[in-house]
């Protein structure tokens, strides 16, 4: 009964975060004129890159972990990281909140970010793709865990970093504000 209930308690926040990202999503849509089609873009990157990563979250929950490092430090910086990569860019995009700190760039630094969201894409897939079983959301080992040395691995010894952060880099190339553009990349970076 206790660990229901502790579900349930764990669910419902989530379940209501994602009714809030769901209705943001759609007013964003609803707002494309004012967010320019760069928002456009970086709302499909954004939903790109969930299909991407939900097979691997869901597929890996069965793996049994033998070791966590999921401590308050870690947790805080992934909340940042969440909180300038997606819920202030969509809370800005889907409301206009952060409109005073808009600013204006040339149509071709919007396509060269459109341009980017292609590697980041398929570096972002093909490291999901390469990790397998060892992928999980934080610092995490699991049982018969092992070095990923194929694929993008052994050219690359971060490759879903890499891609995150050309993720990062771009976003302020796509979403023209301050604070809904451009907060990612010091989240980012502390991570």
């Amino acid at each position: 009964m206790a660990a229901s209930r502790q579900s349930l308690m764990a669910s419902v926040p989530a379940a209501l975060m994602t009714l809030g990202m769901a209705a943001l999503l759609v007013a964003t849509l609803v707002r494309w004129r004012d967010n320019g089609w760069g928002g456009l873009v970086w709302v499909g990157v954004m939903v790109i890159m969930f299909v991407i990563r939900m097979p691997h979250s869901l597929r890996n929950r069965a793996n049994r972990i033998t070791l966590s490092r999921h401590d308050a430090l870690e947790q805080a910086l992934l909340f940042a990281m969440f909180l300038g990569m997606m819920v202030l860019p969509l809370g800005h995009l889907g409301t206009g909140v952060f409109s005073f700190a808009d600013y204006t760039l040339p149509g071709w630094a919007t396509a060269v970010g459109t341009v980017l969201q292609v590697p980041f894409l398929w570096l972002f897939w093909r490291s999901h793709a390469d990790l397998g079983r060892n992928w999980s959301a934080g610092l995490e080992v699991r049982e018969e865990h092992g070095l990923v040395t194929h694929g993008v691995y052994a050219r690359i010894r971060h490759p879903m970093y890499a891609a995150i952060w050309l993720a990062a880099l771009t976003q302020p190339l796509l979403i023209h504000n301050w604070i809904a553009g451009a907060l990612v990349i010091p989240a980012f970076a502390s991570m």
